[in-house]
């Protein structure tokens, strides 16, 4: 199962990837509703408060780690840019059912740009859960 999840995840980045556009006004609150979630894992992380940010991932990302320390610990060794940035910015974001994939721009404390692509489920109760993220450096610097 683990592996089509991550394959449709694959799949919802590339469409992401070649489709700039917005989601369509029917969904622009479970967007927002998504934007939320990532943004208060971002500030979680930033503040270093493992808690909030290890509760803010799906259940089958959750089980990949013992605890919310080891979680902010991968985060802090593979995920730089999320820790220590100057700037956040959502860009496009594309949903498909109960998926969502989040393009964000980050600007990190060197000035180096990235594309974070977040993937999230919406849960049974409703709300938004991050499955994971893919962080890719785009060779620009900003001025």
């Amino acid at each position: 199962m683990l592996g089509i999840r991550s394959i449709a995840g694959g799949v919802l980045v590339a469409s992401l990837l070649s489709w700039g556009g917005f989601a369509h006004a029917d969904e622009r609150s479970a967007v927002a509703d998504a934007q939320q979630v990532i943004a208060r894992q971002i500030d979680a992380i930033t503040r270093g408060d493992a808690g909030v940010a290890y509760t803010l991932n799906a259940p089958d990302t959750r089980i990949r780690f013992t605890d919310a320390a080891q979680f902010l610990d991968m985060v802090r060794d593979g995920y730089k840019p999320v820790v220590n940035h100057r700037s956040v910015d959502f860009d496009a974001s594309l949903m498909q059912g109960d998926e969502l994939a989040q393009k964000l721009i980050i600007v990190d404390n060197s000035n180096s740009v990235w594309s974070a692509f977040y993937r999230l489920a919406r849960q049974p109760d409703g709300h938004w859960l991050i499955e994971g993220c893919l962080l890719i450096k785009s060779g620009e610097q900003e001025v």
